[in-house]
């Protein structure tokens, strides 16, 4: 007599998972063109290091979205729902968004170019309030640690095509071709959000704005040691944060690779180490605590940073661009899937757009609050002594893990 399906087996058969994996691929796309490629178009294009380092403020729109997400918790659209109406919403103002910089360019409209950016910074970091609510009400506790890694496995395919293979048809169609194909894709989101289940079990609507406001921040608050568990969120992934946000730059300028070389290893290499980290994470959360696997997972994050020093060193060296991107992908993909364990696991349901929305956005303060000074501590320290204090700023994190593990284990 054979045994039916292990719960294992059934996660990977769930309809749900298998949603939020497309939803991730939405989640991500425009992350890049914001970010690592449209920082790829201006080192081409030739504006100063300092001024691209500005740049990453465009990525604000992450830090803040918890503002706006009480309007996204308490306020239903008029169509599909209170989950997909808001997806479908802020898909279709991203294409269009997408467009706009797609008819823009660094040497004729450095600030025009840098409004669209904005405003599609803006309307992903609406899109990710949505779909981070829509992911934590959907799925079911035994679903959500494969759920996470799955979830990052979509972003992360996404961001090889907006990063990797963006760069890649730059060299090759130019930019605004580029961009234009890049709007084209949100389709795949839109797609997936018509045809998307809605939760068995929906949460409760707030009834009213100040509820959608005040109550997610006092159930939160009363928590045990709140205020620790929210620095761990912002510490847990900093030195990873801080790492990434020159990386391109670093290795076409500092390095001296090709657009095409970064395109090729660090995306497309890169995407295969994360994706296999992610998923390797997604596994390993179902075998241990969450807190061994915040510990172990960010322990590998941090000493991932130190092969940028020794790839600083090294130059433009090939076999250490690949150990480096493999090494530094693999660990960062472990760590993002348990942290959005983690983020989940903090979640109350009925809020689960504005408390995940708080989570996420300090998880990104150190990408785009201190985006400006990384730029002055490369000029300053030369880009060595700049992982190296990535990797030092990655410490406290894990002393945070280790202090908390009795409310981590708690929690989950």
């Amino acid at each position: 007599m054979s045994a039916g399906p292990s719960p294992f087996l059934e996660v990977f058969r769930s309809r749900r998972v298998a949603v939020v994996t497309v939803l991730g691929f939405s989640s991500g796309l425009p992350l890049a063109l914001t970010g690592a490629t449209l920082q790829g178009w201006l080192t081409v294009a030739g504006v100063d290091i300092r001024t691209i380092a500005w740049f990453s403020w465009i990525g604000m729109p992450y830090l803040l979205k918890f503002m706006w997400s009480p309007l996204i918790d308490r306020y239903v659209p008029p169509w599909l729902g209170r989950r997909r109406g808001w997806m479908l919403a802020t898909q279709l103002a991203l294409a269009a968004g997408i467009c706009g910089m797609a008819l823009t360019t660094p040497e004729d409209s450095l600030l025009l170019l840098g409004l669209f950016a904005l405003w599609v910074a803006y309307v992903s970091a609406s899109q990710d309030i949505v779909i981070d609510a829509y992911r934590t009400d959907l799925l079911l506790p035994p679903e959500r640690g494969m759920g996470a890694a799955v979830g990052v496995f979509g972003y992360r395919i996404a961001m090889l095509v907006s990063g990797g293979l963006a760069l890649i048809l730059a060299d090759h169609i130019g930019w605004k071709s580029t961009y234009l194909a890049m709007a084209a894709l949100m389709g795949i989101g839109i797609v997936t959000t018509l045809v998307a289940p809605e939760p068995a079990a929906p949460p409760a609507l707030p009834r009213s704005l100040r509820e959608a406001v005040v109550e997610p921040l006092r159930d939160f608050f009363v928590r045990p040691r709140a205020i620790v568990l929210l620095a761990l969120i912002v510490f847990y992934k900093l030195g990873d944060a801080l790492a990434g946000t020159l990386t391109t730059t670093f290795l076409i300028r500092g390095a001296g690779f090709t657009p095409t070389d970064v395109g090729l290893v660090n995306k497309g290499l890169g995407l295969v180490a994360l994706l296999s980290g992610a998923l390797c994470g997604g596994v390993l959360l179902a075998r241990v605590s969450l807190y061994r696997a915040l510990m172990w997972f960010g322990m590998l994050q941090a000493v991932s940073n130190l092969s940028f020093v020794f790839l600083a060193w090294a130059g433009r060296d090939y076999g250490w661009l690949v150990f480096t991107v493999s090494f530094e992908n693999l660990a960062s993909g472990m760590g993002t899937a348990a942290f959005v364990a983690l983020a989940m696991s903090l979640c109350n349901r009925s809020f689960s757009a504005t408390q995940y929305a708080l989570l996420s956005a300090l998880a990104s303060l150190g990408r785009v609050l201190f985006g400006p000074v990384t730029g002055a501590l490369v000029a300053s320290f030369g880009w060595a002594n700049f992982f190296l204090l990535t990797f030092l700023a990655a410490l406290p994190g894990l002393w945070l893990v280790w202090r908390l593990r009795e409310v981590i284990v708690t929690d989950r």
